[in-house]
Order: structure tokens, then sequence, then C-alpha cells
């Protein structure tokens, strides 16, 4: 295989790979939020929204059913989250969030990726000062009044609203999500994600490819896991990926 042939295939296996992540992170949301606020879309905002974006990836019902029932502890098993922080090589912070019902299977599954890739896992608490962590929404700006829906925002308690062309990301405090939220069903809009994530005080530069791609394998593994949430860095990446 000639290398053009060869960086074709490796980004078409980068793109089924970014696919069915986005398909498998599309259920755990839904997972998440049964967990958190119970089974019922009418009732709760969170599950609304994960629904409708595995409905956009077209996950079949069957799937988001069993989302649903498996975070209401339908197995017979609760579930608990855990954060696990560490370093990747080059010094780069990487945070995980993960919901188990097992924390014995959990953790060692987490310290064998980080030792598989040269990185360590460490104390909770020591990323502390890495990320920040912002309720966050996006919202399809099709139909929308820029400056009205910014004021509305604004008046709800977010931080930022910035026009990306297809979308409005907003950004707010943590304890904002429920007033955004709230701002939101108000003015009849279902944004396209909400949740609370982490933002990255500062960013890592690795300028080595070996190193680069050995924390693109750990986050990748970290993210396959089953009991994996979300994995959060701040290395500073690729455009072109």
């Amino acid at each position: 295989m000639g290398r053009k042939s060869a960086k074709i295939a490796v980004k078409k296996e980068k793109g089924d790979r970014a696919r069915a992540q986005m398909y498998g992170r599309a259920l755990k949301d839904v997972f998440i939020a049964s967990k958190s606020g119970g089974p019922d879309v009418d009732t709760n905002f969170l599950l609304k929204v994960a629904v409708e974006r595995c409905k956009k990836f077209n996950v079949p019902k069957d799937n988001i059913d069993r989302a649903i029932k498996k975070g209401q502890g339908s197995d017979g098993v609760g579930y608990e989250d855990i954060n696990y922080e560490g370093y990747g090589p080059g010094g780069v912070a990487i945070f995980v969030e993960a919901s188990t019902n097992n924390a014995t299977r959990t953790v060692a599954n987490v310290r064998s990726f980080f030792k598989k890739c040269l990185g360590s896992l460490g104390v909770t608490g020591s990323l502390e000062f890495v990320f920040d962590h912002k309720a966050q929404f996006t919202i399809p700006t099709e139909g929308v009044d820029e400056d009205d829906f910014t004021l509305h925002m604004i008046d709800g308690g977010a931080e930022e609203v910035e026009n990306e062309g297809e979308f409005f990301k907003i950004l707010g405090p943590m304890d904002s999500f429920g007033t955004i939220q709230e701002k939101l069903q108000e003015i009849n809009i279902t944004p396209e994600e909400a949740s609370l994530v982490r933002i990255p005080l500062n960013l890592k530069e690795v300028d080595d490819d070996d190193t680069y791609d050995q924390i693109e394998k750990l986050i990748g593994l970290l993210e396959d896991d089953d009991d994996v949430v979300k994995v959060y860095h701040n290395m500073v990446e690729d455009e072109e990926e």
C-alpha cells in the first residue's frame, strides 16, 4: 500500500471509530440522564436532549430503552459516579468521568490504560486547578434571533454566548445549569447538547509525534471502556483532526 493509500485508510479508520464513539457516547448520555433525573423525557430535560441526540445518530429505539432502564438500575445493581485524574506522556492532564457498578474493575482498567500508554494515574484533586467545571449548551442558530437569544441566556446566568455558524455555544458557571435550562424551556428552545463539562484552564503543546499518538491512544482506550462516561484533556489538538 502506498503512502497516500495508507493515509486514506487511516483517515477512514479514524472516521469509523469517531462515529462509533459518538454513537456510544450518545447512549451513555441517555444512561447518565436517566440515572440522575428519572426515565420520563417529559420531566427530565437532560434525558429529552440525550434521546433526541440518539435519534439524530439513528440509534435503534431498543438500545435507547435499554440505556434508560440501565440508568434506573433495572439489572438490580446500583451505579456510582467516580472521577479519575492523571497525566499522559508529555505532562498532558487527563480527567476521566466514570459511572460503574464495580469500582475495583473500573480503576484497574483505567490504571492499566494509563500504564500501557506511558502515563500515570494520580490522586483525586490533583487536577483541581487544571480544569474549570462549566455548564455548556449547544443550540442550532437556524430561526433564532441572536440578539434576543443572547439577552435571554445572559438573563439565565450565561457567561458566554458564542455564534459558531450553525450553532450557538453557551457557557456558564456550573451552578447556572438549572437557570439556563429553565430559560431555554421558557423560550421553547431544545438544545442540541446540554451538559456539565470541564474546560482546561491552560493548554499543553505536544510537538513529538510519538507522544501525541500515545496520548490519542490513551484517550481512545478510555473512551472505549464501558464504564467511562467522558474524558477531558488539555492537549492542543492537531487542526486536521
